[in-house]
C-alpha cells in the first residue's frame, strides 16, 4: 500500500526520485528550490547515495552527465538562472542521447528577477535553451500529488527515450504542501542499459559516450535520426487533461498553477451562462497539439493564462494554425493572476466574440 503524507511540493519531488531508484543527486542551492538538495542531503547518506553539493551549476550539470553514462538513475534542480548556467551541459547530454532528470522550480527573471514563482523559463525549456538541434521531454506538475508522480515518469520517459527530462514547476508548487501518495519503490520499472560505460570484463566492445561527430555526413545523420525518435515521442507521449471541452465555445489553455486558478474561473463562467471549458498541457514538450487543433474546428477563440508575457500562447497559435483568436491573460514579476482576473479575461473574449 503506499502511503500518503504531508509534504511540500519540492520534498516530493526528492522523495519520489529516491524511490525511483535515483541515488545520485548533485545541484547547488537556490531559492525557491532549495529544499530538494536539503532533503537529498538528509536522505542520500542513508540509502547509500550520493549527494554532493558542486562548486556551480556548471559543475552540478557534467556531474549528471558522467553518472547517466554509467548507466545510473540521476538528477539536479535548481531555479531559473542556475538552470541557465546548466545549459552547456543539457545540451551535451542530450547530444550524448542520455537520460537524467533535471528540475526547474522556476522564479521570475529575466536576470535575478525576484524568488517568488513565474512560468517564463517556458521558450528555454521547449526551445532547447542551450545550443544546437534538441529537445527535452517537459513535464508541468499542478500539484504536489503530480510533482511526485511526474518525477518518476520522467525518470521512467528519459530511460525509455534515451534522452534527459525535465519537471518544469513554479515556485508555488515547489513551496505548497498538500497531501501526496508515494510509491513503494518494488513498484518503479527498471530499463536495460546496454549502451552505459560500466566495464566491460573482456566480454563486449567498449561503449562509448560522445556528442562530437567531426564528420558532417556522420552529424547530420545522428541528427536526422534522433529526430526520429523525438517525432515518435510527439505521437505517443504528449499529455493533456481536458476539462468541460464537451460543449465549450471558448478554451482556456493553462499550465501549473495557472491552471489551478483557471479552473475555478472556468467554474463561474459556466454559473454566468458562457460555456468555456480547459485544456492543460501536461507535457509542453511534446506540445499537446492535436486537441488544441480539434478544438480549434469547435470553439470561437482561446484563452491563454501565463505567468510570463506570453511565451505557451505562441505553441497555441502554432497548434491551431490561427483558425481563431487567442488571447493572453498573464500575470509577471512573481505575481499569479486570481480566478477573477480570469473570468474578467473570458468575459471579455467571450464578448468580442458574439
Amino acid at each position: 500500500m503506499a502511503e500518503k503524507v504531508l509534504m511540500k511540493g519540492n520534498e516530493a519531488i526528492a522523495e519520489a526520485a529516491i524511490r525511483a531508484g535515483c541515488k545520485h543527486y548533485f545541484g547547488y542551492p537556490i531559492t525557491p528550490q532549495t529544499e530538494i538538495a536539503a532533503y537529498m542531503a538528509k536522505r542520500m547518506p542513508k540509502i547509500g547515495g550520493t549527494f554532493l553539493q558542486a562548486e556551480s551549476e556548471i559543475s552540478a550539470i557534467n556531474m549528471v552527465y558522467g553518472v547517466s553514462g554509467s548507466g545510473k538513475r540521476v538528477m539536479t534542480s535548481s531555479s531559473s538562472p542556475g538552470v541557465s548556467l546548466k545549459q552547456e551541459g543539457i545540451s551535451y547530454i542530450a547530444g550524448s542521447d542520455l537520460p537524467a532528470l533535471i528540475v526547474n522550480v522556476q522564479r521570475g527573471g529575466p536576470g535575478l528577477g525576484g524568488i517568488q514563482p513565474s512560468q517564463s523559463d517556458y521558450f528555454q525549456a521547449t526551445k532547447g535553451g542551450g545550443h544546437g538541434d534538441y529537445h527535452l521531454i517537459v513535464l508541468t506538475p499542478a500539484s504536489v500529488q503530480e510533482m511526485a508522480d511526474m518525477t518518476i515518469l520522467a525518470f521512467d520517459l528519459a530511460d525509455k527515450y534515451r534522452m534527459p527530462a525535465m519537471l518544469l514547476a513554479d515556485g508555488t508548487m515547489g513551496q505548497m504542501m498538500e497531501p501526496v501518495e508515494l510509491p513503494e519503490p518494488d513498484d518503479i520499472k527498471v530499463y536495460e542499459k546496454p549502451w552505459a560505460v560500466t566495464g566491460t570484463g573482456k566480454k563486449r566492445q567498449h561503449n562509448i559516450i560522445n556528442s562530437l561527430y567531426l564528420d558532417p555526413e556522420e552529424l547530420e545523420k545522428t541528427n536526422f535520426e534522433r529526430y526520429e525518435r523525438y517525432k515518435t515521442i510527439e505521437e505517443n507521449e504528449a499529455r493533456y487533461e481536458s476539462f468541460m471541452m464537451d460543449d465549450a465555445d471558448y478554451c482556456v489553455v493553462a499550465f501549473g498553477i495557472a491552471a489551478r486558478v483557471s479552473k475555478n474561473a472556468v467554474i463561474a463562467a459556466r454559473k454566468e451562462g458562457i460555456k468555456v471549458g480547459m485544456i492543460r498541457p501536461i507535457t509542453v514538450w511534446p506540445f499537446p497539439k492535436k486537441p488544441l487543433a480539434e478544438a480549434a474546428d469547435k470553439v470561437k477563440g482561446f484563452l491563454s493564462v501565463e505567468l510570463s508575457m506570453g511565451q505557451m500562447i505562441e505553441d497555441i497559435k502554432l497548434a491551431t494554425e490561427c483558425k481563431k483568436k487567442v488571447e493572453l491573460c498573464n500575470r509577471v514579476g512573481g505575481m499569479i493572476p486570481s480566478p477573477e482576473q480570469v473570468l474578467e479575461s473570458i468575459k471579455k473574449l467571450a464578448g468580442g466574440n458574439d
